[in-house]
């Protein structure tokens, strides 16, 4: 008997999850004021969990997959160099002081102090949020990223906190080979319409490494002749 009304509490679940019928709200004691069998406190319990198939099936309220995308600098922000990316990404850790990969209100503050250009509590909390996409209250990589190509785009206005990190973040200007470039952003924007600046970089990296490998080649090589002088 407990097996026919099993099945017809399941057959009459089915019916409400495909809107054939409207649910019930199922009293906790029999009339007679008795518990009611263990096997109804099973029934809810399994009727609870065929619901929550549904919701999931439905793709409500489930437990949905982080996403996977991998964040490359290089392809993102093509207006940039890769040099000039690994430069931006050198001053983003310095300031890093977390070892995070992230820079937090108190490392901006410090990061503005060194640059000559203190902000208030305010400021900071500004400065963040104009570039803050995901709202953790700090700043990623990307983000960071994101204050130079506004910037560039001239999308930052002149008095902002962001406007100033950009113009102060001074760099080597010889180790980018640009003269008369006296700021960071400066040096970083040059050249942008150069043909297929991108893959030539790759290449020359390439056969940097490569010419790196055929020297340790022949220094492992000329050390072994010289062992076998000694033998």
């Amino acid at each position: 008997m407990a097996c026919d009304e099993l099945t017809s509490k399941l057959s009459r679940r089915l019916q409400i999850e495909e809107g054939a019928e409207e649910p019930v709200a199922i009293n906790e004691r029999q009339e007679n004021g008795g518990e009611k069998p263990t096997t109804a406190n099973a029934d809810s319990e399994l009727g609870a969990k065929l619901l929550r198939r549904g919701e999931l099936n439905d793709g409500v309220g489930g437990h949905r997959q982080p996403s996977m995308k991998v964040f490359n600098p290089y392809t993102e922000f093509k207006e940039f160099s890769r040099k000039q990316i690994k430069d931006m990404e050198r001053m983003f850790k310095q300031y890093d002081a977390g070892k995070d990969n992230f820079i937090d209100l108190m490392e901006l503050k410090l990061m503005m102090e060194k640059l000559g250009a203190p902000q208030t509590h305010l400021g900071l909390k500004n400065m963040i949020k104009e570039v803050d996409e995901d709202f953790d209250g700090k700043l990623s990589f990307r983000e960071f990223l994101l204050i130079f190509r506004k910037s560039a785009a001239g999308e930052l206005a002149e008095d902002s906190g962001l406007h100033v990190l950009a113009k102060l973040s001074e760099i080597d200007v010889s180790t980018e080979g640009v003269k008369g470039a006296k700021t960071f952003f400066e040096a970083k924007v040059q050249a942008i319409n150069e043909s297929s600046r991108f893959e030539t970089e790759i290449r020359q990296e390439q056969e940097e490494k490569k010419r790196q490998a055929e020297e340790r080649k022949q220094r492992q090589a000329a050390f072994k002749e010289l062992q076998s002088a000694f033998k």
